[in-house]
Order: structure tokens, then C-alpha cells, then sequence
């Protein structure tokens, strides 16, 4: 009886420690995602119209086409990551 509540304290702590680095790993994803969305294409945009990046201003780039180059390298970011916590903890696929 007491190797099976030592065997379920073991994994809820492994449980808890996984689920805290991947909201971690979302937390960070996410305010990269504010910051580049909301940010520099609305908040800061006219602080950028001053640098020009391809025949146009650089608040008007990431508004149109940065914040989802960014918001897709975030996707795989996040895929890349999840699969070395998964790994970490034993709960990867492979």
C-alpha cells in the first residue's frame, strides 16, 4: 500500500512538472504573439514607419505579413519544444 502512494505521489509530481513547462513554453509563445501582433503592427507602427523594409514601412510589414511569419514560426516553436518536454518526461510518442 505504501510503494502504490509513493508511486502516485512520484507521478503527480512528474505530471506537475510537465504541465508547469508547457504552460511556460505557451506563456512566452504568447506574449511573443502580443508583441509582434499587437505591438509593433498597431501599438508601436508609428514608431516604425521610419524603416523602410521592402518598398514599404516596417509597422506596416508586420502588421500585414511579420505578425504571421512570426505567429507560424511560433507553431513550430512550440512543436519542437513540446516534443524535447515530452521526451524529458517520458510521455513522447516514439
Amino acid at each position: 500500500m505504501a510503494e502504490q502512494s509513493t508511486h502516485t505521489a512520484e507521478t503527480a509530481q512528474a505530471d506537475s512538472g510537465y504541465w508547469a513547462a508547457n504552460i511556460r513554453i505557451i506563456k512566452v509563445s504568447l506574449v511573443i504573439w502580443a508583441l509582434v501582433s499587437f505591438g509593433f503592427a498597431i501599438v508601436l507602427r508609428p514608431l516604425l514607419a521610419g524603416i523602410p523594409v521592402g518598398g514599404t514601412d516596417l509597422g506596416f510589414w508586420f502588421a500585414q505579413q511579420g505578425s504571421i511569419l512570426v505567429f507560424l514560426a511560433l507553431i513550430f516553436f512550440y512543436a519542437w519544444r513540446m516534443n524535447k518536454v515530452d521526451a524529458e518526461y517520458g510521455v513522447d510518442e516514439e
